[in-house]
């Protein structure tokens, strides 16, 4: 078997890295071992920025918002194979229990899934690639904003609410779906579009094609809106920007962990 070359990342906090410390001693001797700087420094290991990682996959000990910071600090995402050290977790596959027998059996070969991005210009200008979703939100606590919205040209709607979001079939069982968007299989490549608290009855729901172009429009003067993706970036706007949002050139990557389907997914997570 040739060399293998695993990442590690983790949230930072104590048990988390004490995850990581107990992966990299039980497999150095097999695999060529790359560790995140914050948590490197705790392990005291030879640091390598996510970027530089060139590995076969990456080990991201957290929970989806750990995943989601490592994604979005690639240009061209590596494989992400997810130990949950959170609560619920759509993202991560693998409990701590299973991870050295999961990374055992990875180590002979593994399915990698590809899930679409989403890509947000400001004026043209790109924003970093969304995992899960872009938020439009007001910039003042309880103000409505109003927005036009047009896909590939044609308006799709006019209206006021307190924010929209653009979710990915990965991210609709996340803010999405609290904000009443529908839960999209994975497999279904598709944009998922949420008015948050419309002001008219008739504001619903989108799932638009995932090769759609969406354009923005802030359509009041005073008012400012908050453009936040993954929960990670966060930049300012106001009528005198738009943005378009389009599928990503380069998808997010994850190692299949898992037998079990979506649907089991869903159900065990929810319930």
């Amino acid at each position: 078997m040739a060399e293998v070359r695993i990442g590690f990342v983790s949230r930072g906090d104590p048990e988390s890295v004490k995850m990581v410390r107990n992966l990299v001693e039980r497999f150095k001797s097999r695999a060529e071992i790359f560790v995140e700087p914050e948590t490197a420094k705790k392990l005291r290991f030879q640091e390598t920025k996510i970027e530089y990682m060139n590995v076969d996959f990456i080990v991201s000990v957290g929970g989806d918002g750990t995943i989601l910071r490592t994604i979005q600090k690639m240009e061209d995402p590596r494989p992400i194979l997810g130990i949950n050290m959170g609560t619920l977790g759509f993202l991560v596959d693998v409990e701590p229990r299973d991870a050295v027998r999961t990374l055992e059996r990875i180590l002979f070969g593994f399915e990698v899934m590809e899930r679409s991005r989403l890509m947000t210009r400001l004026n043209g200008n790109p924003l970093p690639p969304a995992t899960n979703e872009i938020a439009l939100l007001s910039a003042s606590p309880a103000k409505m904003l109003e927005f036009d919205i047009t896909v590939d040209d044609s308006l799709l709607e006019s209206l006021r609410a307190d924010g929209l979001l653009f979710a990915t079939s990965t991210g609709s069982t996340a803010y999405a779906m609290s904000a009443g968007g529908p839960i999209v299989d994975p497999r279904v490549d598709a944009i998922v579009l949420v008015p948050m608290a419309p002001f008219k009855l008739s504001s619903r729901p989108w799932v638009l094609p995932a090769e759609s172009v969406i354009r923005v429009d802030l359509k009041l003067p005073e008012k400012e809106a908050l453009v936040v993706i993954d929960g990670q970036n966060v930049t300012t706007i106001s009528n005198k920007d738009h943005i378009t949002i389009s599928k990503a050139e380069k998808p997010a990557r994850f190692v299949k962990a898992r037998e079990d389907g979506f649907y089991e997914k869903v159900k065990s997570k929810l319930a």
